[in-house]
């Protein structure tokens, strides 16, 4: 079978094309458009990431389509009937609206059994814009739809690499948005142990970029500077290292950086070793919370494997660390995996699969839970 899949969670638009075959995939496309606009904001805003996401999905559905080659052009006339249903599906995106309409009148149905969309969590605003266009192209080509929960994908993008994970297992998801430990039993057997209760790892990573001048997104960009140290005289704090539960707060961890800033001579504040300690003590404070965390839990559940997931587990020292410290075996997607991408939606839609329905029943829900 053929999945069509569709990511707009955030500010990254990902489309991918996989083709499943008992539990085996190949993987035929999987394109990202990232939306560079919000480096200028630091952060991402939810309406402006909408927008582009109304701008960029057409061209990278085009873009899938045809790196799988199943792109074929073929000129349609649209019934009135079916104008008037997309205008209606589409009414609060008119410029996908235009788009969409002119692609459909372009190109004939690809041969795709199923369509998966991220329906949540995530920015309601993005969340509408993806499966909006999920609902259009359903309608249109006639093909069932696979709601998909953004964090069980982050975990299910695993088996892309490790088709034969051993359960009991812990997942540490880890983003922007996102911090939460999962026990996890098997497909689709999930309980949240623990997770942040105010700010997510990756935005403790952005917040602390911009108290020190840095640019967005900040995970990267400290990553990169720790990197060319080896070792730090700052000391910063491990928030709730040593908690007897699995939860985390990384607030704490963002006000030390404020107050170490404040508290430094401004010459020496804008040096570069000074900013490189930093980058540094920052870094080494949230991986130590993260593998602390996880390895407590995965020894308290006893679990057979340790699943990563979200785009701060793209952070090179996280992984290595978790290498050298873990006693059980450390799994995670390739970097370009980790982070939002339309080819884990895919994957989750595939084991979710008998969880079809109708385009006339989808919906979004921001902050759905696994």
């Amino acid at each position: 079978m053929k999945i069509l899949a569709i990511e707009t969670s955030c500010d990254d638009t990902g489309i991918a094309i996989l083709e499943a075959k008992n539990k085996k995939f190949t993987v035929l496309s999987n394109i990202v458009s990232s939306q560079q606009i919000h480096i200028n904001y630091g952060g991402v805003f939810p309406i402006m990431a909408k927008r582009e996401h109304q701008n960029n999905l057409v061209p990278t559905l085009i873009e899938a389509l045809g790196a799988a080659k199943i792109l074929k052009n073929k000129k349609i006339t649209l019934t009135d009937k079916q104008i008037n249903t997309l205008k209606t599906i589409l009414e609060k995106e008119s410029r996908l609206y235009e788009f969409t309409k002119e692609f459909l009148e372009t190109y004939e149905k690809p041969k795709v059994d199923y369509i998966a969309v991220t329906h949540g969590p995530g920015l309601e605003p993005c969340l509408w814009v993806g499966v909006n266009f999920t609902k259009a192209l359903s309608y249109f080509w006639d093909i069932p739809v696979i709601p998909v929960n953004h964090i069980e994908a982050h975990i299910l993008v695993n088996f892309l690499e490790n088709p034969k994970i051993k359960f009991p297992a812990i997942s540490l998801i880890v983003s922007g948005g996102h911090t939460q430990l999962i026990l996890v039993k098997g497909v689709g057997k999930y309980t949240i142990i623990g997770e942040t209760r105010d700010d997510a790892a990756g935005e403790c990573f952005d917040k602390a970029a911009r108290i020190l001048g840095l640019a967005y997104p900040g995970g990267p960009i400290i990553s990169k500077i720790a990197s060319q140290i080896r070792e730090s005289s700052i000391t910063l704090p491990r928030p709730m290292m040593h908690s007897k539960d699995y939860d985390f707060s990384f607030s704490g961890l963002k006000t030390s950086v404020l107050y170490k800033l404040r508290d430094t001579n401004p010459k020496i504040a804008k040096s570069e070793k000074f900013i490189q300690e930093m980058a540094f003590a920052i870094q080494d404070a949230i991986c130590d919370v993260l593998i602390k965390k996880t390895l407590n839990a995965a020894k308290d559940y006893k679990a057979k494997t340790i699943i990563l997931g979200g785009g701060v587990s793209a952070n090179q020292e996280l992984r290595k660390q978790f290498k050298v410290k873990s006693e059980i075996p450390v799994i995670f997607p390739e970097p370009k995996l980790s982070t939002d991408n339309g080819l884990m939606i895919a994957v989750a839609g595939y084991f979710n699969r008998a969880k079809k329905i109708g385009w006339q029943r989808l919906s979004v829900h921001p902050n759905l839970r696994v």
